[in-house]
């Protein structure tokens, strides 16, 4: 996979070549990382790239013409097939259902707004899709490319130390039942926590028992935490049942 990010902080991106999932990706091969900043791509001494909005207001509006210019020497290397993404909060809301879709791609450019937002003409233009991270205010688009670059990594073959890493994780969807679900408790040394023990059944060496185990936590912590991940959605009979048991054991107790 080939991912170009289009940035006024190109050093804030390169960064994550060096660490963790992204920095993995790409020293074993599996992703090229490339930066653009639209201030190279200026024609002006100043190398600007925002301008005051028309009609007043405060802040500063990214300009269409550096962006332009900068998108077209991103295509001459990714391709002019390359969907172009932009970051932002009117975009749609990115979910793990999304992030498979994007991890399907062989390129993805990225393109960071920041100040006020990115002139309108550009986005109408030259942007293909626009994502939105969640329902808040931040500063610029990196952090939320960086949030869709990680998640996509992760569901790259031979990004993580074992693959199963990625399967078991919150929201990761079985293609089988066809509904995501936060991930089970874990848990690890030592067995005994300040008087707080592991649960029996992983020390059982039962792996059909453990997870089965793990399902059901899984479909408790979605449904007390986050039931709208399981509203309207029919669960199978098996997870029903996994379900009701787990909460009648709450309720006994």
């Amino acid at each position: 996979m080939r991912i170009d990010v289009i940035t006024l902080f190109p050093e804030w991106v390169q960064q994550l070549a060096s660490l963790g999932v992204t920095g993995r990706a790409c020293s074993n091969g599996r992703v090229e990382l490339v930066t653009w900043n639209p201030r190279d791509f200026t024609r002006d001494r100043h190398n600007q790239v925002d301008d005051r909005p028309y009609g007043g207001g405060p802040g500063m509006v990214m300009m269409a013409e550096p962006l332009s210019l900068t998108l077209d020497a991103v295509r001459q290397q990714a391709g002019p097939d390359a969907v172009v993404s932009a970051m932002s909060p009117q975009g749609r809301l990115l979910d793990q259902a999304a992030v498979r879709q994007l991890a399907k791609r062989d390129r993805l450019i990225l393109l960071c707004g920041r100040y006020e937002g990115i002139d309108q003409r550009l986005l109408d233009t030259c942007v293909d899709e626009q994502w939105s991270v969640g329902d808040y205010v931040i500063s610029g688009g990196e952090l939320a490319a960086g949030i869709i670059i990680d998640a996509v990594l992760r569901l790259l073959p031979g990004v993580l130390g074992h693959q199963q890493s990625a399967e078991q994780d919150s929201f990761s969807q079985d293609e089988t039942d066809g509904y995501g679900l936060l991930d089970c408790p874990h848990y690890t040394r030592p067995e005994n926590w300040r008087g707080q023990v592991v649960p029996e059944i992983l020390l059982s060496g039962n792996h059909a028992a453990i997870d089965n185990w793990r399902r059901q936590q899984a479909l408790l912590a979605t449904w007390k935490r986050r039931p709208e991940l399981l509203s309207g959605v029919e669960l199978s009979e098996q997870d029903q049942a996994l379900l009701q048991a787990a909460l009648a054991a709450q309720q006994a107790e």
